[in-house]
């Protein structure tokens, strides 16, 4: 089972990999749901761990459309994560029909390289989830993953959609589905038993006072394990 934990800094990833944490996605701005942290933070992190360091390419929070000089920053920023040595990238994109922008996304793909790409829950915002999953699936060779809550709030919320997806998956070569949004320890069983995922995605709730303000709580990582397991 592979736990999944959002970090925003050096302690925060070390913390995260010490108590059982299999890979991070390092963010800032949490509070605009979450955009491209510095170099320099990339850079501290990478160096500080040893389990996959996964950066948001993420260069504002107004929208998930992306003008041409949004488009130039996030190969940049995808080159500057190469060169530092993170392990795959997160990043999601629509056009303006709310459809998956295939184009960006083929440059995205050239642009990382070896590293491993999580396509993020823009795929939610998305005209049609499973639409957008069947786009999805014609890159499984390049998208390793989708973070997704199956177009809902949260993944209980999206339960429908995500066993839809879930059962998708194993129809062909397809990106894992990691659902995420809302997952706490204290819903996690129900949500494994409805969905037997074989990934999943926390945030705040692995937080003291469930706060990204706030340091993550070791304990509660530990947890989670042992309900899934």
């Amino acid at each position: 089972m592979l736990l999944e934990i959002i970090v925003q800094n050096v302690e925060d990833a070390r913390t995260a990999e010490e108590h059982g944490a299999n890979r991070l996605e390092l963010v800032t701005a949490m509070s605009e749901g979450g955009l491209t942290p510095s170099f320099g933070v990339i850079k501290e992190v990478v160096k500080s761990v040893s389990i996959p360091v996964h950066v948001m390419i993420r260069p504002h929070a107004y929208s998930f459309m992306y003008s041409e000089e949004d488009k130039r920053v996030i190969l940049e920023d995808i080159q500057a994560c190469k060169e530092l040595n993170a392990a795959g990238i997160v990043f999601g994109s629509l056009d303006e029909n709310g459809n998956i922008d295939e184009g960006l996304l083929l440059k995205v793909i050239e642009a990382a390289g070896d590293m491993k790409i999580t396509f993020h829950r823009a795929i939610d915002e998305s005209r049609d989830i499973i639409e957008s999953y069947r786009v999805l699936q014609k890159y499984s060779g390049s998208v390793q993953t989708i973070l997704t809550s199956g177009g809902k709030p949260t993944a209980l919320a999206g339960a429908e959609n995500l066993q839809k997806m879930l059962m998708m998956s194993k129809e062909k070569p397809s990106p894992t589905i990691m659902p995420g949004s809302g997952l706490s320890l204290n819903n996690i069983r129900v949500v494994h038993e409805k969905l037997n995922a074989t990934e999943y995605h926390f945030g705040s709730a692995v937080r003291f006072n469930g706060k990204f303000s706030e340091s993550i709580d070791g304990s509660i990582i530990e947890k989670i394990r042992k309900e899934i397991e």
